[in-house]
């Protein structure tokens, strides 16, 4: 059977193979990359977590890219070893065309840049440093000195319009 399969993909050619190749579920990347953020806040590697759920760690890097999917079981499993509910995976998921549900009683998605931004090394060593400072004014400080900079860099980066911005 596996033999007659073979012949029949040989038979259309490059452009066939290159159809069965597709690109990850925006579902399968978001949970992955959650799975990546909290196993990052917990300074927990791939490996590690590789070993507590039997697998390798090139597994678990194909998991977090979203490259293969997570089964039920094992995203049950990877939620008891990284201590959070199921739940926080589908989190600020993106929504599929044509999903069932009523969008009007739905809580506004997290935007994915946040997911993207708390999924990388200096975001998440910036939100970690950013929530021990208990002071309220020291914090409204420090994001007013962001929002700043990010200005001046937005300013740099626009071109020259003789002071007048449009």
């Amino acid at each position: 059977m596996r033999e007659e399969a073979r012949r029949r993909l040989s038979r259309t050619g490059p452009a066939r193979s290159d159809a069965l190749k597709k690109s990850p579920n925006p579902i399968d990347k978001h949970v992955g990359s959650r799975v990546r953020m909290r196993r990052m806040m917990i300074g927990m590697s791939q490996e590690r977590l590789g070993e507590a759920l039997g697998l390798t760690f090139q597994q678990v890097q194909k998991y977090e890219k979203g490259t293969n999917r997570i089964g039920a079981s094992r995203l049950h499993q990877i939620a008891s070893i990284l201590g959070v509910q199921v739940e926080f995976f589908y989190e600020g998921a993106p929504q599929l065309e044509g999903a069932p549900g009523d969008a009007g009683l739905a809580e506004p998605p997290t935007p994915a840049y946040v997911s993207d931004f708390l999924s990388t090394a200096d975001g998440l060593h910036l939100m970690r440093a950013f929530v021990r400072v208990r002071d309220p004014k020291v914090r409204k400080r420090i994001v007013e000195l962001v929002e700043s900079l990010a200005v001046e860099d937005d300013d740099a980066a626009a071109p020259a319009t003789g002071g007048v911005v449009r």
